[in-house]
């Protein structure tokens, strides 16, 4: 692999003496001392004080901010200001190109010369087809964190997404490799995590246990002075694993103490997994407890296991305010949606996508008539993404917004009747006034949809002045 690492970044020379002196943590100047470098002849623009051009560089991609660098001394001493400098978005895909610089140097030189000021990272991977570009990516990623553990960065916000180490271009070698460079990482360097995201990583059972104990370990002796309030580990074990049997993983989280937003797969969900959130949430301050906790269910993944109501309703009550959003994919099983859809849960936010056939043998309407309506009092943001073109669920989607006393948000994407638009605005202009974002996708079967449009215009037209709260949008969309 050529690890020949460049002394520039996007353009700025990072050899320059000066550097040290301009990049201090004090970058609150507001005075234009770097105007009296810039010619007489230059526009309006240069003049302007540091903390407007701040705002305006703030926004600049890095080819814009190459540019904005050579305009003259003032603008070039702005960029300097390590508040310009405290986000990175890195996009890897182990490929080379002849074009730009290698992802290796782009990441590594970065990291060595403005990491000490980089307080939010986020890492987004394209998984690896080949072992080639699984070594390169491991290389990269590899380069970076042991550059930032190197230089201390003080990152608050971490993100690293799609690794999916479970496919086969991820040698055992290239994976521990991977892992061992993320914990020491962990263990050194995350200090000052408050935030963390892996999702899709796709770990082993062992490997995730080890990354999760090393970000335990390193808040356990921080806390209560810094600890992480917001972990996603949406797809963070391979979907084969049944995690929900491994008690380790309720263990783990338990010593996490100042959560407050969590996300996980529900192939971790266990009534263990319950009592140890409510458990940590009794030891930790007021002011800690879980509020958010998501949950993500695919039919790829682990979704069988039994989870009791009284676990949920003792969670609960040790956390008042806590919300719960649901994410359900391809889950076409009535018996399997009732044992999910506990009745104690306190569900805010369902999200379902659902393609079926007659083939299937399923039908929503026990979701939509049984299931959903035990969250009345609860429920505010509801999507729904049906393939219903064997069955009418007109009646039941709108009985189901009448009952729902707090929803907000509603998004419906299915096979409709055009008349269901009209009667579904009516039921929010004279029952439902909290419902002030409503999106429609009425699925059709047909290409030419013009004569179902028409329809749609014509009952949208009988209603012209909307509440000015209210954002409605209806369209008919062919399915394919």
């Amino acid at each position: 692999m050529h690890r020949e690492e460049s002394t520039q970044l996007g353009g700025f020379d990072f050899k320059d003496s000066s550097i040290e002196g301009e990049m201090g943590e004090d970058d609150s100047d507001l005075s234009d001392e770097g105007c009296e470098s810039c010619s007489e002849r230059v526009n309006g623009w240069a003049s302007l004080p540091h903390v407007c051009l701040r705002h305006v560089f703030t926004f600049l991609p890095d080819h814009d901010r190459r540019s904005a660098d050579m305009v003259c001394h003032h603008w070039h001493n702005v960029m300097r200001s390590p508040s310009l400098w405290r986000y990175r978005f890195f996009h890897f895909n182990g490929r080379l190109s002849k074009f730009r610089q290698s992802e290796y140097c782009s990441a590594v030189t970065y990291a060595r010369y403005l990491g000490p000021y980089l307080e939010r990272l986020e890492v987004c991977v394209c998984p690896p087809r080949r072992s080639l570009a699984a070594q390169r990516l491991e290389q990269t990623i590899s380069g970076l964190f042991s550059e930032l553990t190197r230089v201390r960065a003080p990152l608050r916000s971490l993100s690293i997404v799609r690794l999916e180490l479970n496919r086969s271009a991820w040698t055992l070698r290239l994976r521990n490799s991977l892992a061992n460079c993320l914990i020491d990482f962990l263990r050194r360097g995350a200090s000052r995590l408050t935030s963390v995201c892996m999702n899709g990583m796709r770990n082993g059972m062992q490997q995730g246990l080890e990354l999760l104990s090393a970000l335990s370990h390193s808040q356990s002796h921080l806390y209560p002075r810094c600890y992480i309030s917001s972990l996603d580990l949406v797809g963070f074990f391979s979907g084969s694993l049944h995690v929900y049997q491994d008690s380790s993983v309720p263990s783990v989280l338990c010593h996490l103490q100042g959560l407050t937003n969590l996300s996980l797969s529900y192939s971790c969900l266990s009534d263990e997994l319950l009592m140890a959130l409510r458990q940590s949430r009794n030891s930790s301050r007021e002011g800690d407890r879980l509020q958010t906790f998501s949950l993500h269910c695919s039919l790829n993944e682990s979704h069988r296991q039994v989870v009791c109501g009284n676990s949920w309703a003792a969670l609960a009550s040790t956390c008042p305010d806590l919300t719960v959003k649901l994410t359900v994919d391809q889950v076409i099983n009535t018996d399997r949606l009732a044992r999910i859809l506990q009745r104690e849960i306190p569900l805010t936010e369902y999200s379902m996508t659902a393609f079926y056939s007659p083939d299937d043998d399923w039908s929503a309407v026990p979701l939509l008539c049984n299931l959903l309506p035990q969250y009345r009092r609860s429920l505010q943001y509801l999507t729904l993404d049906l393939s219903n073109c064997n069955e009418s669920l007109d009646e039941e989607l709108l009985e189901l917004v009448q009952v729902c006393e707090r929803l907000e948000q509603l998004r419906i994407w299915a096979f409709l009747e055009i008349r269901t638009v009209g009667r579904l605005l009516h039921i929010r202009l004279t029952q439902r006034s909290l419902l002030n974002k409503i999106r429609v996708r009425v699925y059709s079967v047909n290409d030419n949809t013009e004569e179902q449009e028409d329809q749609l215009g014509e009952i949208l037209s009988s209603c012209p002045q909307l509440p000015p709260e209210l954002e409605f949008f209806a369209i008919v969309y062919p399915f394919v």
